[in-house]
């Protein structure tokens, strides 16, 4: 099937002939399963905004989707997100971006977002490295692995990010690898159908970077060991610390409707309080 006449190209810049991935990367994969969660949805690109910030992942909107897009500063992308949705509540507002730049960086935005329950949709691409930029030791690199910044092995504990942004207070939130396209592509269509902060974890391959640290080589294998570690979180439940030791859990943490940061604000302002009467 030529580039022409894929169902999925009309939702990219027609100028745009290749992508700036590298090879056996991720990226791809989680495109497609977010244009194939639009489609499915019925929903046109001037329904959204998109925002990213810098790192491979960002790249999967700006300049790849035709669609409006603000190519943000370094870590600060949920919180141009925010200011879209107070300013256009009307968009679906999604953020793409990397476990660096959202969960370091960006960390506090990321966690504040989740507790204000601002209605976007954040999916958080997590290749536990910054692949970017050469390889350095992230928040989401394993404990004890040796990057080019931990030449000793990582002396700190990645986080658990799904876990992190439930207890922040989020409305919804998954987490898939790209071993699990489909899943992923119905999280994702929850997730911009969700009145709240939704986040969609993307666990997903970095061959060049991560998958040279941690010697499991070729995009190939890569999603072999998503394979063989994925794990339900209806399973997970049921072991224990030492059972679920390198198993990575994939499902839906939380998915509740609760007020969210827009009607809340709006519901205080039809209803003042104190000296405001």
């Amino acid at each position: 099937m030529s580039e022409n006449n894929h169902p999925l190209r009309k939702y990219m810049r027609p100028q745009v002939k290749k992508t700036t991935f590298c090879p056996g990367c991720g990226a791809g994969i989680i495109t497609q399963a977010l244009l194939r969660a639009i489609d499915e949805l019925g929903l046109a690109m001037d329904d959204f905004v998109f925002v990213s910030g810098i790192g491979c992942s960002a790249w999967i909107p700006s300049p790849l989707l035709n669609v409006d897009t603000l190519h943000t500063t370094h870590g600060r992308p949920i919180a141009f997100a925010t200011g879209v949705k107070m300013g256009l509540p009307d968009k679906h507002v999604v953020v793409v971006s990397g476990d660096g730049d959202l969960s370091a960086i960006g960390g506090n935005h990321l966690i504040h977002a989740a507790r204000r329950n601002i209605d976007i949709t954040v999916i958080l691409v997590n290749n536990s490295i910054y692949g970017m930029t050469g390889g350095q030791t992230a928040p989401t690199t394993p404990y004890g692995m040796t990057t080019i910044t931990s030449p000793y092995g990582n002396a700190e504990h990645e986080f658990d990010i799904s876990t992190l942004v439930k207890s922040a207070g989020a409305s919804y939130v998954a987490r898939w690898t790209t071993y699990h396209p489909r899943q992923m592509t119905k999280s994702i269509k929850k997730g911009i159908e969700k009145k709240g902060f939704a986040m969609i974890e993307a666990i997903t391959q970095c061959p060049v970077q991560f998958g040279r640290v941690s010697r499991q080589g070729s995009a190939v294998n890569m999603l072999k060991h998503y394979k063989q570690n994925g794990i339900r979180i209806e399973k997970a439940a049921k072991m224990d610390a030492a059972e679920l030791q390198g198993k990575i859990v994939e499902g839906e943490f939380v998915n509740l409707n609760k007020p969210e940061l827009i009607f809340s604000i709006a519901a205080a302002l039809k209803e003042p309080t104190g000296g405001n009467k």
